[in-house]
């Protein structure tokens, strides 16, 4: 009997090689996947280029050239600003509403500008370590801190998908021409009536109107989504929209000032759908690159033109937190 529950246990250094194995299968694939999408990328701007008799050096020189960079730049700061202010105010309120009810948005706010210095690496590192700080400078378990980032993750991707659904119902037409190799006029919609089915379903299962018994509705880490009322996501969604219309209204005064003729209403309908491939974790946002030059083929520039626009966003944002660096480090006394 000792032999057969020994048999069973697993050895923790065998645990740990088997997660290493992992890890490496799943970097191999998102690299191939990256490799095969900068491949597309570079195959669709290279075949634009001759057309043009250029090589796809030539022809990404010139479209930078002709750029008006100072007025680029001061757009995109801007919009920066603007957009850590919202960022920050939006998840201060979800945590007052989920842990910590007396929290002030000034001392959220230097948190969240410091974490987006990790937001290089990742995103939800980012939050990872705003669940950190309420751990340690409020005493808000671990499990219930994230479970507060989980749930604002959650409305900031319905937030990408409803405003991508309001951009394709009123810009159809936009979306059938962009079609020709994908069937975005099919997928699109058929992807938004999944969640808008999903949601009220979701809601109302965390909230006990069905399946009060389910072990699952009672983990820790799902303690937002017990606590959210319907409200609660709509006011949410109401507090981050203006960084997505920010975004949209941005991107396509920036594409002008690149010299791409881009209307406000394709990028509603387009832009939080490549938001949504950002998400991917695949390295370089490679999967959103690859969306660009689908959505936009008359446009392949436009994929090392968003390389640019997120590599400055990301940058400048972690500038603004290392200004508020010292500051978290002498209040968490690291």
């Amino acid at each position: 009997m000792t032999e057969s529950v020994d048999e069973q246990r697993i050895d923790p250094e065998t645990k740990s090689a088997g997660r290493k194995k992992s890890n490496w299968i799943f970097k191999l694939i998102t690299y191939a996947i990256t490799i095969v999408c900068f491949y597309l990328v570079f195959n669709k701007t290279e075949a634009t280029a001759a057309r043009e008799g250029l090589t796809v050096l030539e022809y990404l020189s010139r479209f930078f050239a002709e750029a008006d960079w100072t007025a680029w730049l001061a757009l995109m700061g801007a919009y920066s600003l603007f957009f850590i202010l919202v960022d920050s105010h939006a998840i201060w309120r979800a945590v007052r509403w989920f842990n910590v009810p007396e929290l002030k948005l000034k001392e959220l706010l230097p948190i969240r500008a410091s974490a987006y210095i990790l937001s290089l690496t990742n995103e939800q590192v980012g939050k990872g370590a705003l669940s950190a700080y309420l751990w340690q400078r409020h005493d808000v378990p671990g499990w219930r801190a994230l479970s507060t980032m989980i749930m604002v993750g959650m409305v900031e991707i319905y937030q990408l998908m409803l405003f991508s659904a309001i951009g394709v119902f009123l810009y159809f037409e936009l979306v059938q021409q962009a079609s020709s190799s994908t069937a975005l006029d099919v997928i699109l919609p058929n992807i938004f009536l999944c969640a808008a089915i999903y949601l009220p379903i979701h809601i109302a299962f965390f909230r006990g109107l069905f399946g009060k018994d389910y072990k699952l509705r009672n983990v820790q880490i799902f303690h937002a989504f017990r606590e959210a009322g319907p409200s609660k996501y709509l006011k949410l969604l109401l507090f981050k929209a203006p960084t997505l219309l920010g975004a949209v209204a941005v991107y396509t005064l920036a594409l002008q000032l690149f010299n791409v003729d881009v209307g406000f209403g394709q990028m509603l309908a387009f832009l939080p759908v490549i938001f949504l491939a950002a998400a991917l974790p695949l390295p370089f946002h490679s999967g959103a690159l690859l969306l660009w030059t689908v959505l936009f083929p008359d446009y392949p520039e436009v994929g090392a033109f968003s390389l640019i626009m997120h590599t400055f966003f990301v940058l400048f944002n972690a500038g603004v937190g290392v200004i508020f660096l010292n500051k978290v480090n002498k209040e968490l006394g690291w």
